[in-house]
């Protein structure tokens, strides 16, 4: 009876396509299409910023085509030859294989230098990308819960991305990549104790050495990339699980997520952007040079190149070193160069300091709720001024990483730019974290009144006992949402100084210490009270609005 019922069902519907059946087979072993249903019609969110990742994803996904293609040609080994390639300048000039390839794959490989240029923009828009993703998710609390360890494998991309970068323009062994690692075998060597030993492991002897390129080599297109993808791909099955932050408005809450389903829209719109992403970086290469490794020659120990600077991003370790004081001290037979040590321990703490926020803010506020709806900067001004301040001390490290170019390209003294930056590195964090404070704060009084008093039209009225006022356009709803929708926590208190017998109170330094804190987060000059329905009633249905 089955078989027959079978058949006609067959007849009926017809045989069928071979395509259908390798479907059919391979999702009853794998379940293709139960995960597809579930996941392929996820809700994101739609808000330019969220792009921003998506810069990360896609030019890390150019490094790894590009990468692909430039191992074929590039010969990892500091053995010496004598180069006899096309570009007379240098014919005839000892160097190493590793340079000599370089300059083959610029000058005879078919498109080898657009694709070596393509390779270094899309490591510096990699690296720009992720500073400027993690300011986007720390200004707005997308790191809070329960959100942290994301943020944590954001970070350590970023930490390691660096690295990447650092490995892979000390490949050419050219007169300035050379020289950026001569800088990190002194910062190695100034490691007490333990820095020769470090530094002969890594040189394979004495500096140079004949190891550094082949290990650099290895890191660079095995272990690091390695790793940074699967903290890729750990990132954004988080980001699947917790599904997107979004920015307050009407109809958004902290239960819900408004937005276009992941397919086929957004799939549609990413893949889009990701052809633009590749041909606004194809253009930049094929239009700006970088890293001309041919007018610096190949690197020798007893030369340094003009102007030698590292990328950008690692500026920031640069310009403690350089503006350091040279400090020494000498005990027990051993020289310990604070110059270089010091700034050495500073960069790894601030980096540290950047890792954890998320848990110090969640400790200092006493906050242990969920959070899928993003903050206003403006409404958290402690944070917004702690992010300012470390833009302007990073940008005023950087400045001092590149004082004597500062210096020959704007007529200065190099000793005046270099105390500056010391100045500065202790005065203008400060100074910026007050006056973002301030700015946050006058905007949140500028939102307090636009709800009260509605929008200023710039259209001036008579009243007929000739007064004259500005007519004010009352707010809708998504605009009163979006200006009133965040919540305002109280700080942590102590509680009172004496119990109910009159005797004090014991409290822990470390809760003193918090509830001061808290304070600082959440108190009265940190935050401008919200309208309360009463005020908003009292205006509304009198003469506050015209």
């Amino acid at each position: 009876m089955s078989t027959s019922t079978e058949t006609s069902t067959t007849t009926r519907r017809g045989p069928k396509h071979p395509g259908q059946r390798v479907a059919e087979w391979t999702d009853s072993r794998v379940g293709l299409y139960k995960l597809g249903k579930s996941n392929l019609r996820k809700i994101f969110p739609d808000h330019w910023s969220f792009m921003l990742g998506e810069v990360c994803l896609y030019s890390f996904t150019i490094l790894i085509l590009t990468g692909v293609y430039l191992t074929l040609f590039f010969h990892p080994s500091m053995n010496e030859v004598v180069y006899n390639g096309p570009y007379a300048p240098l014919q005839g000039v000892r160097m190493s294989d590793a340079y000599a390839s370089t300059m083959h794959i610029s000058f005879e490989v078919r498109g080898g230098l657009l694709i070596r240029q393509i390779h270094h923009w899309s490591a510096l828009i990699f690296i720009a990308g992720m500073i400027v993703h993690m300011m986007r998710v720390f200004f707005t609390g997308a790191f809070r819960k329960p959100r942290e360890l994301n943020w944590l494998f954001g970070w350590t991309l970023l930490f390691i991305g660096m690295f990447e970068g650092f490995t892979g323009y000390s490949l050419p062994d050219d007169l300035l990549s050379g020289t950026g690692v001569r800088f990190t075998e002194g910062a190695i060597l100034s490691t007490p104790i333990i820095g020769t030993y470090l530094s002969m492991f890594l040189f394979g002897g004495e500096f140079p050495g004949h190891n550094f390129v082949p290990i650099f080599y290895s890191a660079h297109i095995l272990l690091l990339p390695g790793i940074m993808a699967a903290l890729l791909v750990t990132h954004l099955i988080l980001v699947f699980y917790h599904k997107h932050t979004q920015f307050p408005g009407a109809g958004k809450t902290e239960k819900n997520v408004v937005g276009m389903p992941f397919f086929p829209i957004y799939t549609a719109k990413a893949g889009g952007f990701f052809f633009l992403v590749f041909g606004v970086i194809a253009a930049i290469a094929a239009i700006a040079t970088i890293n001309p490794i041919w007018t610096m020659g190949p690197y020798r120990p007893d030369q340094v190149s003009t102007g030698a600077q590292p990328d950008w991003y690692m500026g920031f370790s640069e310009g403690l070193i350089r503006v350091m004081p040279g400090w020494e001290i000498n005990a027990w037979g051993h020289t310990l160069v604070l110059g270089v040590f010091i700034p050495l321990m500073i960069f790894p703490l601030v980096l540290a300091a950047i890792a954890v926020y998320p848990f110090i803010e969640s400790w200092v506020t006493g906050d242990k709720g969920e959070h899928h709806l993003l903050d206003r900067p403006r409404n958290r001004p402690v944070r917004t001024g702690f992010g300012v301040a470390w833009l302007t001390l990073y940008f005023t490290l950087l400045i001092g990483g590149g004082n004597d170019l500062w210096a020959t390209h704007f007529h200065l003294s190099i000793e005046t730019i270099t105390w500056s930056v010391r100045v500065g590195f202790f005065v203008l964090p400060t100074l910026a974290y007050f006056a973002t404070k301030r700015i946050c704060l006058g905007l949140q009084r500028r939102d307090r009144d636009k709800v009260l008093h509605g929008r200023e039209t710039g259209i001036i009225k008579r009243l007929p006992h000739g007064e004259f006022i500005e007519v004010h356009e009352p707010l809708d709803q998504e605009q009163l949402h979006v200006l009133t929708a965040h919540p305002q926590p109280q700080p942590l208190e102590i509680g009172p100084e004496v119990d109910e017998n009159g005797v004090e109170r014991k409290v822990n330094p470390v809760t003193k210490v918090r509830a001061r804190l808290s304070r600082n987060f959440y108190g009265e000059h940190s935050q401008i009270p919200k309208p309360t329905v009463e005020e908003y009633d009292e205006i509304t249905s009198g003469h506050g609005h015209h």
